[in-house]
């Protein structure tokens, strides 16, 4: 009977939510300031600046005050004495690290939810060559964002792709999933196959009969075509007889020149000889040109065979000639 009520309390129920927390839940406030401040580039300085007032208003809501510096390019946000939640210094972080990581403020604001989280995630490390990086991250991305549209629908997560890292908005489930994605897809494991993994679970969790089971049976299996080199299989060398004498020695320019007579030659009776050899290679293949050019003027043979009668076809016997005489001539006097 115990175990029975034990299990009971370990399942929770779907859509079940936290209490928010309240000022009621924390009256007196916080007894130390603690403060977060974050880098953000030079690209991002136009947006911010206009932005700023309302990132004031939003986090004024919650007791949290915002700064920015133009100089050092940093965003910074501290507690205060109106500061009733304690987590709340955590997603105000959030909040300004997604603004630095070029996600809007519409969609980043949406951290200070307490359902929200976010994940920064970094590729720039992941691979060694930089064309190799470039051509990964525009496949994660997808022919006009095809990709990335598939991996936010499956998800229920928002992803910012910008420079060296991946910016994720959404529930923890969604953020694990497409960590996953993003992963494999810098290991060259195409998104697609990591993407069909993910819709094979999502459909077994549906299914209570299916939670105490291994997926693994029934999940796609993905071999990937490309071999290294050490897994190759070596190529069979075909043994040669073994012979006690030591192969010959390859003769030399100086050997080579013996041989032909042109060691016993001067030196300008040698640039003589290599002229003269230049000059017949240039006349053969001058000669070769003409010939290719001289082609098209050569007449075929003629031959003694009387010419080929045409052959009447059932579409030329059908025409009825005086029909078009008659056509012709009302044409003609128009």
């Amino acid at each position: 009977m115990t175990s029975e009520i034990e299990d009971d309390r370990l399942t929770v129920p779907e859509g079940w939510k936290d209490k928010p927390f309240t000022k009621e839940d924390n009256p007196k406030g916080l007894l130390a300031e603690s403060s977060f401040s974050v880098l953000f580039p030079k690209y991002r300085e136009s947006y911010l600046s206009k932005v700023w007032p309302l990132v004031k208003e939003v986090l004024s809501e919650h007791g949290i005050e915002p700064e920015m510096d133009l100089i050092k390019g940093s965003l910074s946000v501290k507690t205060t004495r109106k500061t009733y939640d304690p987590y709340i210094i955590i997603k105000a972080r959030d909040l300004i690290t997604l603004l630095a990581r070029s996600v809007d403020l519409e969609q980043a604001k949406k951290i200070l939810e307490d359902d929200v989280a976010c994940d920064i995630i970094k590729i720039g490390s992941m691979v060694a060559k930089k064309e190799r990086f470039i051509k990964r991250r525009k496949r994660l991305i997808g022919p006009g964002g095809t990709t990335l549209k598939a991996i936010e629908c499956l998800t229920d997560c928002y992803v910012a792709i910008q420079g060296n890292t991946v910016a994720a908005l959404g529930p923890h489930k969604g953020l694990k999933e497409v960590r996953k994605i993003v992963e494999d897809c810098m290991n060259n494991i195409h998104p697609f196959f990591t993407i069909r993994t993910i819709m094979e679970k999502h459909d077994l969790s549906k299914n209570p009969e299916m939670r105490n089971v291994n997926w693994e049976p029934y999940l796609p299996q993905y071999k990937s075509k490309n071999i290294s080199k050490r897994k190759q299989p070596l190529k069979k060398r075909l043994k040669k007889e073994y012979t006690p004498f030591p192969p010959p020695q390859p003769e030399s320019k100086i050997d080579k020149e013996l041989a032909s007579g042109e060691y016993f030659l001067k030196e300008h009776e040698r640039k003589q000889r290599k002229a003269e050899a230049k000059r017949q290679q240039q006349n053969k293949s001058k000669q070769d040109r003409q010939n290719k050019r001289n082609k098209s003027f050569i007449a075929p043979e003629e031959t003694n065979e009387p010419p080929k009668k045409k052959v009447k076809t059932e579409a030329t016997a059908k025409v009825d000639l005086k029909k078009l005489k008659q056509k012709f001539n009302k044409l003609s006097k128009k």
